[in-house]
């Protein structure tokens, strides 16, 4: 008898072990499937113009939404700006991506037409569309101008990136250029006129050279601008040759000589 209830009770123990065992391997792999859900991404919403008015953050409201260039933000920690009484609170609920460039929060200047904005308006945008996607989580995509039904990208976005790409591009031609040609000093009074001149610093440019006056005429542009042109060595961008006189940049078509002035003075007065 004691053989058999030792044998029950073995018996037992070994079921309640698998039972245990059994339980376990299915909590495991329920959790297994919570995590792998968990961790899956949110699916970006498809918002319409009515929908997202809905997220200005009233009470009531389901959240606190801003839209720029067709992305939609979650702005809620950022609610004492964006939320009802707060300064930007007119940027909530709707796509304003005009307002970012031109600062017009009227009714006529709070849209998403950025049709005829100028390059440097272009690249506050995109700056704007940086900050936001650095501090804000991106939660899905406005249907209209920019996104289709599908949430695909329509024509308008892609000239408007377009226009971006290029205002990107020329204000690295234009930092190429400063370089190049800096900025002179200048100064005017009634007595002495207006006195040009150029230093190491001048046009906020550090370099190792000062250069000469002279004005700079862009193309397309009828105006022009004193810069300090480099005198000696080859031309920007190229390397020392025996090709290339040692005129620096005295020779670039698009310089003009101040008249009055000697060639080669560091400053000028008109």
């Amino acid at each position: 008898r004691v053989s058999r209830g030792v044998a029950m009770w073995r018996g037992a123990g070994a079921a309640l072990l698998l039972c245990l065992g059994t339980a376990c391997l299915l909590r495991r792999r329920f959790e297994s499937r919570d995590r792998g859900f968990e961790a899956q991404p949110r699916r970006p919403l498809l918002l319409s113009a009515a929908e997202l008015r809905r997220y200005r953050g009233a009470p009531g409201e389901p959240g606190l939404y801003l839209g720029l260039l067709g992305r939609v933000f979650d702005v809620q920690r950022g609610r004492r700006h964006y939320g009802p009484g707060g300064a930007y609170s007119a940027l909530a609920g709707r796509d304003a991506t005009r307002a970012f460039a031109t600062g017009d929060f009227t009714p006529a200047g709070l849209v998403d037409d950025v049709s005829a904005l100028s390059p440097q308006e272009l690249l506050s945008i995109q700056r704007w569309l940086s900050f936001y996607s650095d501090n804000y989580e991106p939660v899905g995509k406005l249907v209209g101008r920019f996104y289709d039904a599908n949430g695909a990208p329509t024509e308008a976005l892609r000239e408007a990136e377009a226009a971006m790409e290029e205002a990107l591009k020329l204000q690295a031609d234009s930092e190429q250029r400063k370089q190049q040609f800096p900025p002179c000093n200048s100064e005017w009074s009634s007595a002495k006129g207006t006195r040009f001149w150029c230093s190491k610093q001048s046009g906020g440019v550090s370099r190792d050279w000062a250069g000469v006056p002279r004005k700079l005429y862009q193309p397309g542009s009828q105006g022009s601008g004193c810069v300090c042109v480099r005198s000696t060595g080859p031309p920007w961008g190229h390397p020392p040759s025996s090709q290339h006189g040692d005129r620096g940049d005295l020779d670039n078509p698009h310089l003009q000589e101040y008249k009055g002035c000697h060639p080669l003075a560091e400053q000028c007065v008109l």
